[in-house]
């Protein structure tokens, strides 16, 4: 599980390399810009949805997984 520390260091160093403000990073991400800050400063309460928004616009990529992985992905092959 990612702490919301470490989810706020790779946003904000996301951010700076791609040379974006908070601001410009909001409007991209299409969210409020106070939620950026709320971000970078390791909030624990940010709406998944927007989250995705502000990940897909630094390009970084939530990975899941678990034990049980390699269940779910024989079930999708036997249905298929």
């Amino acid at each position: 599980m990612i702490h919301p520390q470490k989810l706020a260091e790779v946003v904000r160093l996301h951010r700076k390399a791609a040379k974006l403000s908070r601001i410009q990073l909001a409007e991209l991400a299409g969210v409020g810009k106070t939620v950026i800050y709320d971000i970078e400063k390791g909030k624990e309460s940010i709406r998944l949805n927007t989250l995705r928004k502000i990940l897909k616009v630094l390009n970084i990529k939530i990975v899941l997984t678990s034990p049980l992985m390699d269940n779910l992905t024989n079930q999708g092959d036997e249905k298929s």
